[in-house]
């Protein structure tokens, strides 16, 4: 149904609603635990996973494409030198996919990374040194001049590389297969890529997006027919929020306010909230600020579905996730070296796991949060190890309503019962979160359900000029949650599916094959079934932080998120 698929503001709402939010922090996955906030060079920060949609992709026959784009690395001055964000070379950062709904991963894209002190191009570790009063010194920088467009660079002191294992089983015991760019770029390392240097500033790298294309990799994977491609480098960062004023106990009034021509997307009409926060690009605090470090692979659907389309068993939905790991051990080196502080062994531990955005922020207890990263999805649901009750039984919008409700009833003369939904347990939390929805992004033989984002990669990807930044909720079924684009804003999707909105009515009878339901007509709105309206009193209104997205604002092909903001702008 096209007229207007935002969820609207309801009429009881008036300022005071400005504070609802202000126990939640809003960002996508930086810092959000107590012990990867010590190590943020494994941090997960966001994960997408989406049919790819350049025009090139789409206009081929055949299954389509699918991207994998894990971020890790949060909140990146572009200034951040002199050695900028290097990865980690002890971690193993991982991209896992289930395709058989058992909440175990199936296929694994490990990737691994080293780094040497280069001498043009000889990978010693003696580095770039210049003659000082009769002896050759070491340089202190990463750069010694101009990095030129090749692989190598001529001027670059420091070369990073990896290596990407492609996984078929558990992780650490299943099939092995190394991928291999299909020219390398260092003679004599078949198995090799290279990263390229981050954004260090225009008079180092002039033409930044054409140095980084060209570690773009194009990859044949045993057993696939058609090629992959794979990307590693800093990127600029797309997730948009409202951070500062998040943090300053919510310093807005978070819902959407008058309708603008520049952000039509988020526009409600007659349910604009007089007073309520605008869109508008000063209101986000990361993008256009910060970059981040992106592990980019590009795959056929049939190479990562468990049956190839048209076959017998085909199912069409995946499940992904991203993780890191380091070895259990690492003692301090007291005479280190270059690349040589510390020695490393043991089994790897994982530390770091994301894939729906929010939930290890606003949805798992802080006492849980360390325990969370280093869980796998199988265990999600699990009464004793978990995290079911977090979900079947959220305290976010418990807590908004303890510390609200009052006040609002007061300011409206009214006695609103509970802000927070009561349809407990919240089947329509574990649905988004755990197990995606039957008919649409569920498997179709689900074993066990477990957090990661669900991609029914049978759902034809939107060109760009038709996307929309509500994804599934605006009847865009090739966004969030069905998977999850760039441009998804899902701080907004995420903050209205906590408070209630899928008790609401929602535009989707037609494209879910609701018996009756009619394109553009009434019968399209349709309640999902988990929940009624009255279970959810605020369920219906149009919450926002006012850091808005636009489709276009990213590339229009792989690896799809910008190129890194310089460290300098000059020349």
């Amino acid at each position: 149904m096209k007229t207007n698929t935002r969820l609207m503001i309801g009429t009881v709402l008036v300022g005071t609603m400005a504070a609802i939010a202000a126990p939640a922090v809003w960002a996508s996955s930086h810092r959000e635990a107590p012990a990867i906030a010590g190590i943020p060079r494994l941090d997960s920060t966001d994960f997408y996973m989406f049919r790819s949609f350049s025009p090139a992709r789409i206009a081929e026959r055949g299954a389509g494409y699918v991207t994998l784009i894990a971020n890790y690395v949060p909140l990146q001055a572009p200034y951040g030198g002199p050695n900028y964000f290097a990865l980690d070379n002890d971690a193993i950062y991982e991209i896992h996919i289930d395709n058989n709904g058992d909440a175990q991963e199936d296929l694994t894209f490990q990737f691994n990374f080293d780094s040497a002190l280069d001498a043009a191009g000889a990978r010693s570790n003696a580095g770039i040194e210049l003659p000082i009063g009769g002896q050759n010194v070491a340089i202190p920088l990463r750069q010694a001049g101009g990095i030129g467009p090749g692989i190598n660079g001529g001027a670059l002191n420091e070369l990073e590389t990896y290596t990407v294992t492609l996984i078929r089983g558990d992780r650490r015991t299943g099939r092995r297969t190394n991928l291999s760019p299909s020219v390398a770029p260092i003679a004599g390392s078949p198995n090799l890529f290279v990263k390229p240097v981050d954004n260090i500033g225009n008079k180092t790298i002039p033409d930044y997006a054409a140095y980084a294309s060209r570690h773009i990799y194009t990859v044949n994977v045993p057993t696939c027919a058609r090629p992959a491609r794979i990307f590693v480098g800093q990127r600029a960062e797309n997730f948009a929020v409202n951070l500062g004023e998040v943090f300053d106990l919510v310093n807005l009034v978070p819902i959407q306010g008058a309708d603008s021509a520049t952000w039509p997307q988020y526009n409600v009409g007659a349910g604009a909230f007089r007073g309520g926060i605008t869109q508008d690009r000063a209101n986000d605090d990361v993008v256009g600020e910060f970059n981040v470090t992106s592990l980019s692979v590009e795959m056929p659907v049939e190479c990562l579905t468990a049956v190839a389309p048209g076959a017998t068993g085909f199912d069409p939905v995946i499940g992904g996730w991203t993780s890191a790991s380091l070895p259990q051990a690492r003692l301090l080196d007291p005479t280190p070296n270059y690349n040589e502080t510390s020695r490393s062994g043991g089994a790897y531990v994982q530390v770091s796991r994301l894939s729906n955005p929010l939930v290890n922020e606003v949805v798992v207890g802080l006492r849980d949060k360390d325990r969370f990263n280093e869980s796998e999805p199988s265990q999600d649901l699990r009464a004793a190890d978990g995290i079911a009750t977090y979900v079947t039984n959220p305290t976010l919008p418990a807590l908004l309503n303890i510390l609200f409700r009052g006040a609002v009833n007061t300011t409206l003369g009214a006695n609103i019962p509970d802000l927070a939904p009561t349809n407990f347990p919240r089947t329509d939390l574990v649905a988004a979160f755990a197990t995606g929805f039957a008919g649409f992004n569920r498997p179709a033989n689900l074993i066990a359900g477990g957090e990661m984002i669900r991609l029914n990669t049978a759902v034809p990807p939107t060109p760009v000029a038709n996307q929309n930044v509500f994804g599934v909720v605006a009847e865009d079924l090739a966004g969030f949650p069905n998977g999850r684009r760039p441009t998804d804003d899902t701080v907004d999707i995420a903050l209205r599916v906590v408070m209630g909105a899928l008790c609401h009515p929602v535009p989707l009878g037609a494209e879910l094959g609701v018996n009756g339901a009619v394109e553009n007509t009434p019968s399209d709105l349709v309640n999902l079934g988990f929940c009624r309206p009255e279970q959810a009193a605020v369920g219906n209104v149009a919450f926002t932080d006012g850091a808005p997205l636009k489709p276009s604002d990213v590339l229009a092909d792989f690896p799809y998120l910008n190129a890194p903001i310089p460290g300098s702008p000059n020349n």
